[in-house]
C-alpha cells in the first residue's frame, strides 16, 4: 500500500439523491465548491470512455421541449423538466450551467431522475442544489469565475457514460424545496470532446425529475469514500487504495453503490466493518456504465461500525506518477454509497477520505484484490442498452395472486399513481360475425358489457384496487390515462373515443365521432384502436383504425386540429398504415410512435407536424407489430410485441428495443405456455413490462429485477405494510364496483351486495374475535408487567453506573454525535488543500464544500414531522463507542 494523507469525514445537509459525482478544473472566484464537487464526481475527460456509435445526440429540434413549466399529475405528484437551451460548446472541456427556481416552497421529495443524454455529446451532467445561482443568464460558462451557486452548492444527482437510471425503494425520496434550505436546481453540463459538435448541432441535454409533496417516510443520501493523496507509480502492477472511516451518526440503510476511476482502475469493493467482520456492500469494475448497481445484501451501517473501499489500479503502460486530479491523465478513487435514513434524523451527505492502517486492510476479503475482466462486447452491449449486465426481462410466474377473472384483454395503461388499467371485454367477444360489410357492429341487441370493463390493479401484487365501465363499452380496444387520471378509451363497435371519470361513478366527460356510426371525415372514426396524451398540453391522438389509415390530432378540449397517414408529410411518400393499431407518446422528445401492425414496423412522428422522424421494422417482428410502448431510460427503449402472420414463422414475444440505435436488446414471452394473442403492453417506471393477452384473456406481467426488496425498518416492511393497508381499504369501502365486482367474468356474477343474512354473520364474527382479541391483551399485559419493572430497574442502574464514569451521556442530535468527533464533521471541508501539492493545482478559488453547524440544527428542526410516526417507531439513538 503505498502512504495517505488523513482527512476529516464530513456531514452535509441539503442533499439529495442519486448517481455521482465528477471533478471539474479549479479556477478562480466562486466556482471553486462546484467545479470541485464536479471533480468529486469523477468521470472526467472523454479520453477514456469507450463510446458507443449508435448513442444519440438531442437535435436542435427536441430543444422545444426543456422550458415545460412543472407538470402536474395528481394533488401529490408532479415532474419537471431541467434541459439545456440549445448550446453549441466552441472548446472541449467545457462546463455549461442552468439554473431552474424549485417549483415549489413547501418540503417535496425527488423520488426519479430520468437523465437524457448521450455520451457522445455529454461528458457528464451533474445537478446542484443552491439557495442562489451564480448567474441570471440562460446558461453560463461554469468552468470560470462563476461556478454555479453564490453559496454552497450541494450535489443531488450524476450522470455519465449512458449510465441507467437509479430505482430508489418505495418511501425512499431526497428532500426539496423549504426544509432542505434549497431554492434552485443548477445543472451542470460538462462537454468533453468539441468534436463531437462538428455539426453544428445544438445540445438540450438535461433531466427529468419525478417529484412528490406527499412526505416520504425515509429521506435518501449519498455517503462519499474517496482517496485523496494517491500516488501510482509507473510501470507497477498493482497500486491499492484504501479509505476507511469510523461511522457516529444514526442507522442508514445502503441500498445501491457507485465506483468511480479513470483508465488505470481495474475494481473499487466497498464494506462495512464491524465486530472485525467485513461485510460487501458493492464491488465493480470502474469502466462499466458508471451507474447505481443495487445493493444484494440487506445490511446497516450503526453507530461503532467502519466504512472501508478499496480501488485497485495498475501504472503499466505509464512513464511517469499518476496522481489524484481533474485531467485525463489524473486518476481517481470513489465509492459512492447510496443509502436512507429516518427522515427526522437524516443527514443527506456524508463523506470519508482517511486512509485506513495497514493493520487493518490486512484483513479485507480477498476479493477486494481481484480485477474485474471486462470484454469489449460486454462493454459495447451496456452501452446500448443503458442497463446493467444482467438485464433480462422474465415473467413474475406469481403475478397476479388471484384470479382476476378477465374477458378479452384489449388494453392496458398506467395511471399516474403507477397502477395497472386494465380494459377488457368481460363476456362479450370480436369475432367474424361482429361487423358486417361496411364496419357496422351487428350485436348491438345484446346490449353494453355489463361487467367492469376497466380494473385498477396493484402492479406489485395483482390486486384489485377499484373497478368502473359498467354498462358503458360494447367493444373496448385502447386506452390511456391523462395527467388527471381520466381514461381515454376506444370502441370499435361505438367507433368512438370517449373521456371516462375515474371516480366509479362511470361518466363519460367527453365523447368524440358518433356513436355506431362509422365514418372518415374529421367528426367520424371507423374502429379507432388507441390514443395517447400529451401530458404537457394534452393534446389528444388517436391512430383510426382498422377501416381508415390514419392518426387524427385533438385538442384537450375536443376540438380536432389535424390529422396525417404514413409519410403525409414525408418527401419520400412512404407506404400508408395498414390498421395503426398502437400509439406511444414519447414526452421527452415530443414525438408520437405508431404500431403499424400489418406493415409489421414501428413509425414516430414529431408530435407539433406529424412530420415523418423514423421507421424500425425487424424480420424478428415477423411481419406484425401489434402494440407499443415508451420508456425515457437510457437512450429511450421501445417495448413491443408482435402477432400472427400466415407469411411468417416468427415466434409470439416481446421485444426491447433501444430507440436510438433501432437494436433489440432483449426479448421475452411467458415461462409456462405461450402467448396467443399478445394485443396491448405497457411499461412502469421500475422497469418492469405487462403484456394483455387477448387469447388467452390474461395479463403477463415479466420483470428485469432478481429481487424485490422494501424498505425495512426494525424489522417492518414499509411497502409490504401499505399495500396491505390499501388492499383493505379496496374492501371495506362501501363502493360496489370494487374487488369481488371487477372480478366477475360471467353476467351472473356481477350481484352488488351479499345478502342480508352473511352480512350479519360477518358482523358476529368480528364482534367475537374483537371480544377475544381485547382479552388476550389484558392477560398479556398482565404478564408483561413484572419484567417491564425489572427491565426500568436495570436501565436506571446502567444510567447511574455511566453518569458517573468515563463516559460522556448520549448524543441528543446529530450535531452532538459529530461534534464529538474533534470538530472533523461540523467544522468546514476545504479540499483545495487535497489538490495543493499536485500539479497544476492551488488553493485559490476552492470554497467551504461542508455545511456549518448552523444549517445542521436547522435542518434537524425542520425534520420532525409528526406523521412519521405512522410508518415507524423512532430509532433508538446512537449509542457511545465501547
Amino acid at each position: 500500500m503505498d502512504g495517505w494523507l488523513p482527512a476529516a469525514p464530513r456531514n452535509d445537509t441539503r442533499f439529495h439523491r442519486t448517481t455521482s459525482t465528477d471533478i471539474n478544473t479549479p479556477s478562480p472566484g466562486m466556482m471553486g465548491a462546484s467545479v470541485l464537487l464536479g471533480l468529486l464526481m469523477a468521470f472526467v475527460l472523454q479520453g477514456h470512455c469507450t463510446e458507443s456509435p449508435s448513442s444519440r445526440r438531442l437535435q436542435e429540434g427536441d430543444c422545444a421541449s426543456r422550458t415545460k413549466p412543472p407538470l402536474l399529475f395528481n394533488s401529490h405528484n408532479f415532474s419537471m423538466d431541467l434541459r439545456m437551451p440549445g448550446v453549441s460548446p466552441s472548446n472541449s472541456d467545457t462546463y455549461l450551467c442552468m439554473a431552474f427556481p424549485v417549483p415549489t416552497n413547501q418540503d417535496s421529495y425527488i423520488v426519479d431522475f430520468i437523465p437524457h443524454a448521450s455520451m457522445n455529446t455529454v461528458h457528464h451532467m451533474i445537478l446542484f442544489g443552491c439557495q442562489s445561482p451564480s448567474s441570471a443568464s440562460s446558461s453560463w460558462d461554469c468552468g470560470g469565475a462563476l461556478g454555479t451557486c453564490k453559496d454552497d452548492p450541494s450535489i443531488m444527482y450524476a450522470w455519465a457514460r449512458n449510465a441507467p437510471p437509479t430505482k430508489l425503494p418505495k418511501d425512499v425520496g431526497f428532500r426539496v424545496g423549504k426544509g432542505s434550505g434549497m431554492s434552485y436546481f443548477v445543472l451542470q453540463v460538462h462537454y468533453g470532446d468539441v468534436s463531437a459538435f462538428r455539426d453544428h448541432h445544438r445540445d438540450c441535454s438535461g433531466l427529468t425529475l419525478r417529484m412528490t409533496s406527499k412526505p416520504q417516510p425515509f429521506v435518501a443520501g449519498i455517503y462519499l469514500l474517496m482517496s485523496v493523496d494517491t500516488v501510482i507509480p509507473p510501470g507497477k502492477t498493482v497500486t491499492n487504495a484504501d479509505v476507511a472511516c469510523d461511522y457516529a451518526s444514526y442507522p442508514i440503510y445502503p441500498f445501491a453503490f457507485r465506483t468511480h476511476t479513470h483508465r488505470l482502475g481495474k475494481v473499487v469493493s466497498g464494506y462495512r466493518i464491524r465486530n472485525g467482520k467485513w461485510t460487501l456492500i458493492g464491488r465493480q469494475s470502474p469502466q462499466l456504465p458508471q451507474a447505481f448497481y443495487p445493493v444484494n445484501t440487506e445490511l446497516s451501517v450503526q453507530y461503532g461500525d467502519t466504512v472501508a473501499a478499496r480501488c485497485v489500479f495498475t501504472g503499466e503502460g505509464r512513464t511517469s506518477e499518476t496522481v489524484i486530479g481533474g485531467t485525463s491523465d489524473d486518476e481517481m478513487c470513489n465509492f459512492y454509497m447510496m443509502y436512507y435514513m429516518d427522515r427526522r434524523h437524516a443527514v443527506p451527505f456524508m463523506s470519508c477520505m482517511e486512509s485506513g492502517s495497514r493493520e487493518q486492510f490486512r484483513h479485507i476479503p480477498a476479493e477486494a484484490n481481484v480485477p474485474i475482466a471486462v470484454s469489449p462486447d460486454q462493454m459495447s452491449s451496456m452501452m446500448h442498452m443503458g442497463h446493467a449486465a444482467d438485464y433480462h426481462l422474465e415473467q413474475v410466474t406469481d403475478w397476479p395472486e388471484g384470479n382476476l377473472q378477465l374477458g378479452q384483454v384489449s388494453g392496458l395503461a398506467l395511471d399516474s399513481d403507477s397502477n395497472l388499467v386494465i380494459f377488457h371485454r368481460g363476456d362479450h367477444h370480436w369475432d367474424l360475425d361482429s361487423f358486417d360489410g361496411r364496419a357496422r357492429y351487428q350485436h348491438r341487441s345484446l346490449g353494453p358489457i355489463q361487467q367492469s370493463a376497466i380494473l385498477v390493479v396493484d402492479p406489485a401484487k395483482g390486486r384489485i384496487l377499484k373497478a368502473s365501465g359498467r354498462n358503458m363499452f360494447y367493444l373496448p380496444h385502447g386506452i390511456t390515462a391523462d395527467r388527471d387520471n381520466n381514461y381515454w378509451v376506444t370502441d370499435v363497435a361505438l367507433h368512438q373515443v370517449l373521456k371516462v371519470s375515474s371516480d366509479g361513478r362511470d361518466r363519460t366527460l367527453l365523447a368524440l365521432g358518433e356513436a355506431f356510426t362509422p365514418g372518415s371525415d374529421s367528426s367520424h372514426f371507423c374502429q379507432p384502436t388507441d390514443v395517447a396524451i400529451d401530458p404537457h398540453t394534452g393534446n389528444v391522438f388517436v391512430s383510426d383504425g382498422y377501416c381508415n389509415a390514419r392518426i387524427l390530432k385533438f385538442s384537450a378540449d375536443g376540438k380536432y386540429l389535424s390529422q396525417w397517414g404514413a409519410g403525409s408529410l414525408d418527401r419520400r411518400q412512404r407506404a400508408r398504415f395498414q390498421i395503426p393499431h398502437s400509439l406511444a407518446f414519447l414526452s421527452d422528445r415530443r414525438e408520437v410512435c405508431v404500431a403499424d401492425r400489418e406493415n409489421g414496423r414501428i413509425q414516430c412522428f414529431i408530435a407539433d407536424t406529424g412530420e415523418f422522424v423514423k421507421e424500425i421494422k425487424k424480420e424478428e417482428f415477423g411481419g406484425k407489430v401489434f402494440a407499443i410502448s415508451y420508456s425515457p431510460a437510457g437512450d429511450g427503449l421501445i417495448y413491443a410485441v408482435n402477432g400472427d402472420s400466415p407469411y411468417h414463422s416468427a415466434p409470439l414475444r416481446g421485444f426491447v428495443i433501444n430507440y436510438t440505435s433501432r437494436e433489440i436488446l432483449d426479448t421475452f414471452s411467458p415461462k409456462r405456455k405461450d402467448f396467443k394473442m399478445p394485443h396491448d403492453l405497457v411499461g412502469g417506471p421500475d422497469g418492469s413490462v405487462f403484456v394483455g393477452d387477448a387469447g388467452s384473456e390474461e395479463v403477463f406481467k415479466f420483470s428485469a429485477e432478481k429481487s424485490h426488496r422494501s424498505v425495512k425498518k426494525a424489522g417492518i416492511q414499509v411497502q409490504e405494510l401499505e399495500e396491505v393497508e390499501a388492499f383493505i381499504q379496496t374492501r371495506v369501502k362501501p363502493q360496489r364496483n370494487t374487488s369481488h365486482v371487477a372480478a366477475a367474468g360471467p353476467e351472473k356474477q356481477t350481484v352488488d351486495k351479499p345478502s342480508l343474512p352473511v352480512v350479519q354473520e360477518e358482523k358476529k364474527t368480528v364482534k367475537a374475535g374483537r371480544e377475544n382479541g381485547a382479552m388476550a391483551a389484558v392477560i398479556i399485559t398482565l404478564l408483561l408487567l413484572p419484567l417491564l419493572l425489572v427491565v426500568i430497574i436495570g436501565v436506571f442502574v446502567c444510567w447511574r453506573r455511566n453518569r458517573h464514569g468515563d463516559q460522556k451521556a448520549e448524543p441528543r442530535s446529530v450535531v452532538g454525535i459529530l461534534g464529538r468527533i474533534k470538530g472533523k464533521a461540523v467544522g468546514g471541508l476545504n479540499l483545495g488543500n487535497f489538490f495543493a501539492s499536485h500539479r497544476g493545482y492551488t488553493r485559490q478559488g476552492f470554497d467551504q464544500l461542508s455545511t456549518e453547524g448552523s444549517d445542521q440544527e436547522r435542518n434537524m428542526e425542520d425534520s420532525s414531522d409528526s406523521d412519521n410516526e405512522e410508518y415507524s417507531a423512532p430509532p433508538l439513538p446512537p449509542q457511545p463507542a465501547s
